[in-house]
Parts: C-alpha cells; structure tokens; sequence
C-alpha cells in the first residue's frame, strides 16, 4: 500500500502527524535579526521476494551508491572519535535530511554537501531529487510483511522570506508535509517533538529541547523499521553465555539459539559475515564478525561501499546453528564534527555558506538575518534485535542560523552489523556492538 494510500492528507501538506515510523531526520533552520519479547504468534508464512517491482534508474543507482558512500564515511568518522562505544546510526535518515537541506544551497555550498553526500561532480539537483523521490515510491511497500515507512515534513516560520518554489519542491520531491509554525510560541517545541515521537512510534522523544533564537526551520525525515525474522529464534533456547569485550574481559549477555540455518554466510581468515532475512526476504541484517583474534577496529579500517559489494556478493547458503546477542540500546552524538571532517566545512561558516536557495528571490544570501548556515547536526536512535525480529529508529536534528553439522557461529565478541534492503541495494542502519547493554 502506498503511503498516499494510507494518509491521503499527506499528500496535502497539512496533515496530522505522519503514520509511526522509527529512523527520524530533522534539519532545522534559523536567521538572526533488548527487552525480553513477549510470547510471539505463530510465525505467518510469508512469499519470497525474489526481485524489485521495477528496474533501478541510473540516478537511483547512482543515489544508493551515494548514499551507502556516505554512510560508510560517517560510520568511520564516528567510530574513530569514539572507538569504544557502542555505535547505531542510519546513513539513508541523515542523507535525506540533508538532501533536502541540498536543495537550499547554492554555489560552493552546494558542491560542498553534494560531494560530501557522495554524489558525483556531474550530478544536478533536477536528477538528484528524481533519484530521491523515486526510491521512496520503490522502497514504499516492498515488502508487505515488514513495516517500512519513510515520512517528512517541513515547519517553518511564516515570518521569514522562504522562496515559495523551495517549499513546494521539498515537499513534491520528499512526498513532505510542510506547515507554517509559529516559532515564538514556546509549545511549537511539543508539535515537532509529538511528530519525531509519533514518527518513530515512541522510541525517539524530546528531540528538541528548545527552538533557539533565530531559528527558522526544521525538516524532518521519518523511516519506520520493523521487521520479523523470516526463521525466529526459540526463546527457549535463550541462555546467559559469555561476550568478550574488547579489554579481553567477558560479561554475560542473552544469547539467542538458532538450531538450523536459513541465512547466508561468507568466510574468511579475518572475518565472518552472516546474512539473516526478515519476512519476505529483501530486507536483512549482516553482521560482521571478526576472526578470532582480530579488532574489530582493524577490520573495519577502510570499509567502504565497493568493498561491501564485494563482501555482499559471496555470500552463500548455510546451515549451521547460529547464536548472537539479544541486545536493545540507544545512541545520540553530534555529527558536526564528523560532517566537516567529510568536506562540509562551508556548510557551517557564517558569511560563506549559501542557502539563498530558500530565499525569496530578491533577497540577498549574504544580508544581515538572511544569512544562513548550518549550526548544528544531531542523531539520536534506537534499535531492538530479539528472538521475534528487529526495530530500528533514528533521529537527526540539523541547525541553520546565521553569525544522524557445521560448527556453530557463535557473535560472542565485538562485532558490526547493517540492516539493509538486498535487491536495491540500500543500508537503512549501521552498527557496532563492543559491549551489549544490559537489560
């Protein structure tokens, strides 16, 4: 079902807060003047998903390629400032939350974010939006036994001169709800925060404290995960086991069973990857396990997307017994830091940066509380993986102002992972796991 078809209102912009979802992305603009699950159901038999419903177009190719790019940096970037802490993020949130912040640069700014984003040189901003809105279209609905639902939407001050055009292609491109918001009334801070609450079905609250002074906008970009195990594990099964953290101690974690495989795997001598299929089978989890041995850290110097396709594509069958955490836990960071380390420094320069691209025509970029750029880039998420299935949320907050038989294979030490649709191709999540959170 499309997502038009579930919320028609959507559609015309002015909508009650979109349909729960849980990887959220907002972008906000400013000018100065594992728990344990409960007893699931009988699984339900569920038709493999053997292709895409259509053929990719080259620049939706090109966008997935961008995309999983810029995650596999940001991913790299974070890990490196913190390489002993748990890791959860979602590449595709955060590439959408500033595609749409895209769309108001301009110049050197634009060339700045676009690289940084991944694109190419020769990319344009008319085949970058095609790109993004038709992924979401193909993306809607895929799989119909697994919840994926990718929601945005525009608020801005009705009292700042946003160029009428800019609106209407963010929310035409990005399927968006966009709605003028009184920005001096303290309770505009709970109407965004009920939508990123109700976008990620509860799991992100408070993702805005207080609106700062001269802020002027936030867009905000929805994908709700859940998804089933196409095989669950046995709750029966589930046992206190060691993990062994990265100091070479050990702490006890739920481990789930499986006795039977039903997944893929790829091995080698510094690495295991494994391959669990939810519902109909386009969307996985793969997880990277380190050999024996071997960082974590190591391992994952210098992954990039070519890499990943390379690891993706030796995958095959299994049938080993397969254990691995149950482990729920929550992360948020700043991502400024790591943005700039990426190439977007102007982005966030007061007096460089160029977002006339939201103005008004007429009005000067550069003039006094026209002058926008970016001031602040957050991501908070959630993730849930136990013997039923998975769900995944994800925030990201962007400020702009002036001035996110077989031996068994046992996951029982630090590892990485994704959630990812196979067919086109797209990471939705990204992960490391150094030391699973208690319950």
């Amino acid at each position: 079902m499309k997502r038009s078809e579930r919320d028609p209102a959507r559609r015309a912009r002015t909508a009650a807060p979109v349909q729960t979802s849980a990887a959220v992305a907002a972008l906000a603009l400013s000018a100065a003047c594992g728990s344990t699950p409960t007893e699931p159901p009988d699984p339900v038999e569920t038709t493999e998903i053997t292709t895409l419903p259509r053929a990719l177009t080259a620049a939706e190719e090109a966008l997935i390629s961008s995309s999983n790019a810029f995650g596999f940096d940001l991913f790299a970037e974070l890990l490196r400032d913190e390489p002993d802490e748990n890791l959860f993020m979602s590449p595709l949130s955060a590439h959408l939350a500033l595609g749409m912040a895209l769309n108001g640069a301009r110049e050197t700014t634009f060339e700045a974010m676009r690289t940084t984003l991944g694109f190419e040189a020769a990319a344009d901003l008319a085949s970058i939006n095609a790109a993004y809105a038709d992924l979401l279209e193909l993306l809607d609905g895929l799989d119909p036994s697994v919840e994926l639902d990718v929601a945005n939407s525009v608020w801005y001050e009705p009292t700042f001169p946003f160029r009428s055009t800019y609106l209407e292609t963010v929310g035409t491109t990005f399927d968006a709800r966009v709605e003028a918001l009184d920005f001096a009334d303290p309770g505009s801070v709970d109407v965004i925060n009920t939508w990123v609450e109700d976008a990620t079905n509860g799991r992100i609250t408070e993702m805005l404290d207080q609106i700062d002074a001269g802020e002027v906008m936030f867009l905000l970009n929805a994908i709700y995960f859940k998804g089933d195990w196409r095989t669950r594990f046995d709750a029966e099964l589930t046992r206190d086991a060691p993990f062994r953290l990265t100091d070479g101690s050990t702490k006890n974690v739920k481990m789930m069973t499986r006795e039977e495989g039903d997944f893929l795997t790829s091995h080698n001598a510094t690495f295991d990857l494994i391959d669990l299929p939810y519902g109909g089978t386009p969307f996985r989890m793969t997880i990277l396990l380190p050999a024996e041995g071997v960082s974590l850290a190591s391992r994952l110097e210098g992954l990039d997307a070519a890499t990943w396709a390379s690891w993706i594509s030796g995958l095959a069958s299994s049938t080993a017994p397969f254990q691995m955490p149950r482990f729920r836990l929550e992360w948020e960071k700043q991502l400024r830091d790591a943005l700039e380390a990426l190439g977007m420094e102007i982005a966030f320069q007061p007096g460089q940066a160029n977002f006339g691209g939201m103005l008004d025509e007429g009005f000067d970029p550069s003039a006094p509380g026209t002058d926008l750029h970016i001031t602040r880039v957050k991501q908070k998420s959630f993730v849930d993986v136990n013997e039923v299935g998975t769900e995944a949320a994800a925030s990201t907050s962007v400020g702009i102002g002036v001035t996110s038989a077989p031996l068994p294979i046992v996951v029982d030490r630090p590892f990485a992972f994704a959630i990812r649709e196979r067919l086109s191709g797209t990471i939705l999540f990204l992960g490391a796991v150094l030391d699973p959170p208690g319950e």
